[in-house]
């Protein structure tokens, strides 16, 4: 049976009989289904009857619904009531607006708004500068999607996509206290994404793309780039890369390697793929193979889409070709963002010694994280529930923060590679060690480290 996961926690609430035992045999009953108990609270307790809340993981909706089956062929035993606590988390959604002055009185009401806000509105007027300063729009970012590509679970739609938006600020706001507020696109049309987003810029300190499908994000982004004053950061892209140069890093120095010496593949030529190659570049990777589904992407093919045309002009020096097993035969550094299961764990025994494997895909990654360790040096996924996440929470909160804070207009990449430099750095050399080669998400000075370095000195 698949491992438990508190993304499919549920709590029971039954009527027993009043007889305290019957805890016990409901509790053994969820661990014989494959069920983990984490809680179990006692509501109300009679002579008639105990109600005792239960609270589990499964490893899916079908297996809560076992857990739930088995506790009720417990005696004296009746589910009154099964709730999905991911559910019930999400009722009314998770972020909310508050104000930030005292709304009390008379006075308060005539400063926070009419007629004493008038004044204010009148000297933006004059001096646009200082919208950054007087307004919400000097800490605010705009998480913007259409819905093509949200998650793993593909073009779902923008109000499917709202919870994941909603769960994005809620991140902004916990690791670097930033008002994000989530907007979702009714279109998939280029044009139309990019005058949405320019409509709505003079309300936003920063534009973070979200979950937008390739090769429409990078259109998007490129444009908007341009046509901005604010800061227009892919977090698909941009902050996949940052992470995966951080890890990769570290990785490096556990096994005695430098990143200009070592060759690398990367599986994967989308939006993630692509800006983890570009970065992996500026920082003076030379021998990259991205590989995609018709194998490895090379310069001399002229069936290339005009995408992957570039991206094979940048990479590949050695013009290898070939299926994804082919090219891995000597590399020291796989880096897969593309699919679950296209990594045959034996294959890393044909890389190089002391091979560093990302198997980054979610839910599912290219290769099971713990057959890989059986055979690579340093193994590193997007999972919580192996060593070594590569979570994007480790880089957009600082990298927002430090934009804001310098008020800058652009996101370059000298900054990228700054931010990547500072989370690798976070991870001490003490702490150093294959199965530690990147912070937790709630270090506290992951966000603190990475704002400085994209703010720059001057900060």
């Amino acid at each position: 049976m698949a491992a438990t996961t508190s993304s499919y926690s549920i709590t029971m609430r039954l009527h027993t009989a009043p007889d305290h035992g019957v805890v016990g045999a409901v509790a053994t009953a969820i661990s014989e289904a494959g069920g983990i108990v984490t809680g179990i609270d006692v509501a109300e307790s009679s002579h008639e009857r105990l109600v005792v809340d239960v609270t589990c993981s499964a490893s899916d909706a079908d297996h809560a619904q076992v857990l739930a089956q088995a506790v009720e062929t417990v005696d004296d035993v009746e589910v009154h009531k099964l709730s999905d606590r991911t559910f019930l988390l999400h009722i009314g959604g998770k972020i909310e607006v508050a104000s930030r002055v005292p709304l009390k009185t008379r006075d308060d009401l005539s400063m926070a708004y009419t007629p004493g806000v008038g004044r204010v509105s009148m000297a933006l007027a004059e001096n646009p500068d200082d919208v950054r300063r007087l307004t919400v729009k000097g800490n605010s970012v705009a998480v913007v999607t259409d819905g093509s590509a949200v998650l793993g679970l593909g073009n779902i739609g923008p109000g499917a996509a709202l919870p994941v938006m909603e769960g994005k600020a809620a991140l902004f706001k916990r690791f670097a206290d930033i008002d994000a507020w989530p907007i979702c696109l009714a279109s998939q049309d280029t044009d139309e994404i990019v005058r949405a987003v320019e409509m709505i810029a003079p309300g936003f300190g920063g534009i973070n793309l979200e979950d937008i499908a390739a090769p429409r994000c990078f259109e998007v982004e490129r444009r908007l780039r341009e046509s901005l004053d604010i800061p227009v950061f892919h977090d698909d892209q941009h902050g996949t890369a940052i992470v995966v140069l951080a890890a990769l890093t570290n990785a490096l120095r556990c096994v005695h390697k430098r990143l200009a010496d070592v060759r690398i593949v990367v599986s994967g030529g989308g939006a993630a793929g692509t800006a983890i190659v570009g970065l992996l570049l500026a920082a003076g990777a030379v021998d990259v193979v991205v590989v995609d589904r018709e194998g490895a992407l090379c310069a001399d093919d002229d069936d290339l889409s005009p995408a992957h045309r570039d991206l094979a002009a940048a990479t590949n020096p050695r013009r290898v070709t070939g299926s994804l097993h082919d090219v891995l035969e000597g590399a020291d550094v796989f880096v897969g963002v593309s699919a679950p299961g296209v990594l045959e764990a034996e294959w890393i025994r044909d890389m190089a010694a002391d091979p560093v494997v990302f198997a980054l895909a979610n839910p599912d990654p290219e290769v099971d994280p713990a057959e890989a360790d059986k055979y690579a040096a340093v193994v590193a996924s997007g999972r919580s529930d192996y060593p070594n996440q590569i979570n994007n929470v480790l880089a957009f909160p600082g990298v927002f923060r430090g934009l804001l804070d310098a008020r800058a207009h652009h996101v370059t990449t000298d900054m990228l590679l700054r931010a990547a430099e500072a989370i690798a750095l976070v991870v001490t050399d003490d702490e150093l060690n294959p199965n530690f080669i990147i912070p937790t998400v709630f270090h506290p000075d992951v966000p603190k480290a990475v704002a400085a370095a994209i703010a720059g000195p001057q900060h």
